[in-house]
């Protein structure tokens, strides 16, 4: 049986191998093959890992022996030995995603530093301050990664030490002040671990390769792969490759670039360098980085050098790059290359340049740019009018505005945000291990830490407002307060940050909406252009219509009749109805009604003329127009003991009598939709009239009027869509022989019942079109209530890996799904051109839009804001399905 190869060499790889050697490691792989200087390495895959980890932590059979053949492989390749005394080779371990996931694993630099090696290190640099920095880096990466000592413990050290001699910088210690805090690391790592730490470099290495497997697992990296929907069943690859040094001087230098700004898309310098550094210190905030322009000034020919390697590596990846470089003693080397996280408009403004510049397709530009990510771009910026001053501008790290209540630590950010809270994380430099607070924060706010800080990467990727670096604010993480030029802010308090320019703001600013530019808008032309699903909106009223048609919608597809009845103007024309002791008062409430109905509707048909229109007739239980029942029992015992008017205590007593009466143990399962016109047919009658009355009153007014969709809920039998079908026809067509005038119209209904998709071939005998209620498909598919569920079990069901994302967000397409499925075939069985779409909240998912493209649905609705997002996620589903994916 021929053995599993797990570790690859570098000039055995290339960028089609990125699921096996990750994201770093086909990286490398493929700037060796076009020629870009790359440290030697090699790579231990993805498979090593998993299976790893589907082995409680056991190394596969011939990992081992592979890892040292490739160690020894190594070795020949650099005329260099790991742990020699004269020549030795340090490397660097590092972990490798498939999908990028910037700072939630770990790394360990300057691997083979050792007592017996620090000379030679010291000899070959001819600096011994240059080799105790190494050694002492080594000490606390190793110490802390491996073998899990608490951080704190070094860094207190270190800056007891940097106060001892009264500097402000790593950089400002000398060889002898490196050398005595080597010795202080090592006996503090010692002393941590008993003992028992290894110094043999071979076992080092095992070591480390086996800690960044178990980093694939670490609650940061499971919150961030949670967050951006990554399988953790991919595992991570470790790249062994030799170091290269930024931290041997002023002619040497470490950091990160893009090939375009990631804020904004514009193609411009960016990047962050340090001299005398190595790469955490940039990508960690340790020390405030140098924007890379000033590079020129300092190491002029690296600089050029790496413009033109810039330069082709995003002509040769056709996208913009996000890539980790050292110098040493003036040589380039490039550590890592990578498609650039960025911004909504950065996404969007890139992708359309690169079609323009005739790097790609419109079809590749589509794909590029994440669905989900335009949502940043409709949320609301800084009214431009605001004539207050900026109490701080720190670095513009991720654009938009952002307004909360101070946090200044991750988990109170955490469960704030997740209670709803708008609030701002304040840090002096976030950490991968902040994760799950900066995810659900308006705003990210840091005193450290530049424009590829960890805190301005993961902000940009999640598209949420950050200032960093922000200079001179002095943050009290005990005492839970900033102090900004002079004036405290305490936990709760409120700043206003803008991210695209980085002022900071006391208070809460007045923000405005977004516009939306031309790059937006080609963006959706061109989605509209390769897409087949329709995308429709779910609106009822002429705000979120006008809204939602401004965003590229092509009708409505849910217009929801109870958010009417609700009013607060017309409760007591409504529960008057409820209340009728008789049809005859139910009617004389209804005709009240009527008006106020025909009102509304007239007001979204003028906003959607032109368009079609799904109206959904009244849904909810009755109960829910009245007080609740403990309220109303209470208030009937105060009137009581207070003698109150027998005319008001009647009334109250009626109210309380009708609730009673009313009162369901599970009403979400009880009298509602369909079944409630079944016992008040007059509803569904007055319903339709108005309905009509509008759509003929528009057209008399505008000259046109929208394609009219009356939909039947909660439909289970074909016997009462039949009924209400009789109904609704015989109410519109006296209206239309009133009239004297007539228009088109269709008659549908709402698959949201399992038994309603599992008989549709029956239901289409009395359906022109199905549009699924996925919300309630996905409460009665699964067995469970939405509201009880998301504040219970479901979110412990996601983060235990039980279910993969919440079904209400991204829809269950295994078991809910398929009823979708069973619905449009059964129906369509009946009908052939049966019209379908959907309109729950996954109509704006874009996992579920891809669903629903493949299960041949007509069209998706989703709310106004949603619009561009299911427009762009629509046309890449036909992308996708072109390319056979």
């Amino acid at each position: 049986m021929t053995e599993t190869k797990y570790v690859y060499d570098l000039n055995e790889g290339d960028i089609s191998m990125k699921p096996l050697l990750g994201g770093k490691g086909a990286g490398i792989a493929e700037m060796k093959r076009i020629g870009v200087p790359v440290p030697d390495a090699f790579t231990v895959t993805t498979q090593a890992c998993v299976a790893a980890m589907n082995n409680e932590g056991d190394w596969p059979d011939g990992l081992k022996d592979q890892i040292d053949g490739g160690l020894a492989r190594l070795e020949e390749r650099t005329g260099k030995k790991l742990g020699d005394a004269t020549n030795p080779l340090l490397v660097s371990v590092r972990s490798g995603a498939v999908q990028s996931m910037p700072g939630m694993m770990d790394t360990i630099l300057n691997l083979g530093i050792s007592d017996e090696t620090v000379p030679a290190v010291a000899a070959l640099a001819d600096s011994e301050r240059f080799a105790y920095d190494c050694y002492r880096r080594f000490i606390q990466m190793y110490g802390e990664v491996v073998e899990g000592i608490d951080q704190h413990v070094f860094e207190d050290a270190l800056t007891a030490m940097k106060e001892a001699k009264g500097v402000q910088q790593d950089t400002d210690l000398t060889a002898e002040d490196l050398k005595e805090l080597t010795q202080t690391f090592k006996d503090l790592a010692n002393e941590a671990l008993g003992g028992h730490w290894t110094t043999d470099p071979v076992e080092q290495l095992h070591r480390a390769v086996n800690a960044v497997f178990k980093s694939w697992l670490n609650p940061r990296a499971e919150v961030y792969r949670r967050a951006n929907g990554i399988s953790r069943d991919l595992g991570t690859a470790v790249n062994v490759q030799q170091m290269v040094f930024g931290n041997r001087g002023e002619t040497s230098a470490t950091g990160v670039c893009f090939s375009r700004n990631p804020a904004t898309g514009a193609k411009e310098l960016y990047g962050e360098f340090l001299t005398n550094a190595q790469g955490e210190d940039v990508v960690a905030g340790i020390r405030t980085p140098r924007p890379l322009g000033e590079m020129e000034g300092v190491l002029p020919e690296a600089f050029h050098e790496l413009l033109d390697t810039m330069a082709k590596l995003e002509l040769h990846n056709k996208d913009m790059q996000d890539m980790e470089f050292t110098i040493e003693d003036e040589k380039l080397y490039m550590l890592q290359t990578r498609n650039g996280k960025r911004t909504a408009a950065a996404a969007v403004k890139t992708a359309v340049d690169m079609v323009e510049e005739g790097l790609i397709t419109t079809d590749e530009a589509l794909l590029r740019i994440e669905p989900a990510q335009l949502d940043a771009l409709l949320h609301p910026g800084i009214d431009p009018d605001n004539a207050e001053s900026p109490i701080v501008t720190g670095l513009p790290a991720s654009p938009g505005a952002a307004v909360g209540a101070l946090s200044f630590n991750a988990d109170d950010a955490a469960e704030r945000g997740n209670a709803g809270e708008q609030v701002i994380l304040v840090r002096y430099e976030t950490t991968p291990d902040d994760i799950h607070g900066v995810m659900v924060s308006q705003g990210v706010l840091t005193a450290h830490g530049g424009m590829t800080s960890h805190a301005a990467v993961v902000a940009r990727g999640m598209g949420i407002t950050c200032v960093a670096g922000a200079p001179g604010i002095k943050i009290d993480p005990l005492a839970e307060t900033v102090t900004i030029d002079g004036t405290t802010y305490g936990k709760g308090d409120t700043l206003t940050l803008n991210g695209t320019t980085g002022d900071v703001f006391a208070g809460a600013l007045k923000l405005v909406p977004p516009s939306i530019n031309e790059d937006f808008q080609k963006v959706g032309e061109w989605a509209d252009a390769a897409r087949r699903l329709g995308v429709r909106a779910n609106a009822e009223n002429f705000e979120d219509a006008s809204k939602a048609r401004e965003l590229g919608a092509e009708g409505i597809g849910l217009a929801r009749t109870e958010h009417m009845f609700m009013v607060a103007d017309r409760l007591p024309a409504v529960r008057e109805m409820i209340l009728a002791e008789n049809e005859e008062q139910r009617a004389a409430a209804l005709a009240k009604i009527l008006p106020m109905q025909q009102k509304d509707f007239e007001a979204i048909f003028t906003a959607m003329k032109g368009l079609p229109v799904t109206v959904r007739l009244l849904d909810p239980p009755l109960h829910e127009f009245l007080p609740n029942l403990v309220e109303q029992s209470l208030l009937v015992q105060k009137l009581e003991i207070e003698g109150a008017p027998e005319a008001e205590l009647a009334a109250e007593r009626e109210t309380l009598a009708q609730v009673k009466k009313l009162h369901e143990q599970n009403p979400m399962l009880g009298t509602r939709g369909c079944r409630l016109a079944m016992l008040y047919p007059s509803i569904p009658e007055m319903q339709a009239r108005a309905i009509i009355k509008a759509a003929l009153a528009v057209q008399e007014r505008e000259g046109e009027t929208v394609g009219v969709e009356i939909m039947i809920p909660l439909v289970a039998f074909e016997s009462e869509l039949k009924t209400q079908r009789e109904i609704v026809t015989k109410a519109v067509e006296d209206e239309f022989e009133q009239a004297g005038k007539r228009l088109d119209y269709t008659i549908g209904t709402m698959i949201e019942i399992p038994r309603a998709a599992l008989v549709a071939n029956e239901i289409a005998n009395q359906a022109d079109f199905f549009s699924f209620g996925t919300n309630d498909l996905t409460q009665t598919g699964i067995g469970i209530s939405r509201d009880d569920a998301e504040a219970g079990f479901l979110g412990s069901y996601v983060n235990d890996e039980v279910i993969a994302s919440n079904p209400f967000s991204s829809l269950d397409q295994s078991g809910v799904g398929q009823l979708v499925q069973i619905g449009v075939e059964k129906g369509r069985s009946t009908k052939p051109n049966l019209k379908t779409g959907v309109c729950g909240e996954h109509g704006g998912d874009p996992a579920s839009i891809e669903f629903f493209h493949k299960a041949g649905l007509n069209y998706v609705s989703c709310s106004p804001f949603r619009v561009p997002i299911a427009r762009l996620a629509a046309a890449r589903a036909a992308l996708l399905e072109k390319q056979g994916q």
